[in-house]
């Protein structure tokens, strides 16, 4: 029986903040992908190496991790004001299924590069030494997001001296602002609380800090789920009634945050919301050795992506922390030390994030107009990426 040639498309890989993905023009998929649905989902699961019963991507683009398991897809954009259509879809690593109800912070980062670079940008906004202010959306979540990408010569500047814990080598700085990061209509908090308790079966009943902003995330306490907040991803990767604890918890507050019906919606729905954990300051060593002095920042967070801990922090999760921060009461405030602030310095893994954001009541209901956070961006590889013509 004859079997079908590979076929060729045109793609980039590339590093945003501490995530890796596959960038693609629209119009550079096969047609019946360039429309959401099955094809472009078998697509993007073949380049990646998605499902793998192994867990190692050994045969596609993807690391193996929820930081590596990207993909990308930019367009011109069709709304106003606006350059470029950004859609992040989020690729199981074991299972056959895209996740397309997030975005993703670290990867917007390198979408004003990827964007200029490869003409959807007007070439007259483009400076030939300066900050180009490339103005996504973000098709997932349907919210304008505003990258400053430094550009040299005409070109994007992509070397530099700025270094993101997480990422091994500097590189040059690009300043992200998401705008009115709260989702759906400024509603960021759906149970109308900043703290809420969360009734969660086998694991207890503690306070929890369930929010809309850049993600939709759940915070709770790490000594009210038995953590410290200093803990590394060995700490909690390798305990298997761990991971299963946090995966309950996330469907709890999937339920109390209206985003599934019911708790067994929780495994289609990988991606949001996301979970996380929140400590006063305390000093500790960085997975990469580095240490991290109390003194030098307000909070810990460590936070749950695609079912484990992650190695740094997924930007839109940095935009919820920031968020968070900035409204007195939540868990997040509290933590870091309670009161008014718009910045916060926190504690992860890989070691540590300054975030901004702007958050105001108004009638008894928080908003936020803005949150703002420093990244990186590189292209790694670009060409083509290879999959079998029959996958689609």
């Amino acid at each position: 029986m004859p079997c079908a040639p590979q076929i060729k498309i045109p793609a980039t890989y590339m590093r945003g903040g501490t995530s890796k993905g596959v960038f693609f023009s629209l119009n550079d998929l096969p047609e019946t992908a360039q429309v959401p649905g099955e094809a472009r989902d078998k697509i993007l699961l073949r380049v990646i190496g998605s499902p793998d019963p192994y867990g190692k991507h050994t045969d596609g683009m993807g690391g193996a991790t929820s930081s590596t398991s990207k993909s990308v897809i930019l367009a011109k954009s069709e709304k106003a004001d606006h350059d470029v259509d950004y859609l992040f879809g989020q690729v199981s690593i074991d299972k056959p299924f895209v996740d397309w109800s997030g975005n993703c912070g670290n990867l917007t980062a390198a979408v004003g590069s990827f964007a200029i670079s490869n003409g959807l940008v007007a070439k007259d906004r483009i400076p030939e030494n300066g900050i180009a202010v490339v103005r996504i959306w973000q098709v997932n979540i349907q919210k304008t997001i505003v990258a400053h990408v430094p550009i040299t010569n005409g070109d994007v500047q992509e070397t530099g001296d700025f270094e993101l814990d997480g990422v091994t080598f500097p590189a040059a700085e690009v300043k992200v602002d998401f705008m009115d990061p709260a989702d759906g209509e400024g509603a960021m908090f759906p149970t109308d609380n900043v703290v809420d308790e969360l009734d969660v079966p086998g694991v207890g009943s503690f306070p929890a800090t369930m929010i809309n902003a850049g993600i939709p995330t759940v915070f709770v306490n790490a000594e009210d789920i038995g953590y410290t907040g200093a803990e590394l991803q060995g700490d909690i990767n390798e305990d298997k009634k761990a991971l299963a604890m946090f995966e309950t918890i996330r469907a709890y507050g999937a339920v109390r945050m209206g985003l599934i019906d019911n708790i067994e919606e929780a495994e289609a729905r990988q991606h949001t919301p996301k979970v996380a954990f929140v400590a006063k300051p305390k000093s500790y060593a960085a997975s990469s050795g580095k240490q991290i002095n109390a003194a030098d920042i307000d909070v810990l967070v460590r936070a749950l992506s695609m079912g484990k801990l992650h190695h740094a922090m997924m930007g839109t999760a940095a935009v919820a922390i920031a968020t968070a921060a900035a409204v007195p009461g939540t868990l997040v405030n509290l933590a870091a030390g309670g009161g008014e602030r718009n910045a916060v310095t926190f504690g992860h893994p890989s070691g540590t994030l300054q975030v901004g954001a702007e958050a105001a009541e108004l009638n008894g209901q928080w908003s936020a107009t803005k949150a703002s956070m420093s990244r990186s961006a590189r292209v790694l590889m670009e060409g083509n990426v290879r999959i079998p013509g029959d996958s689609f």
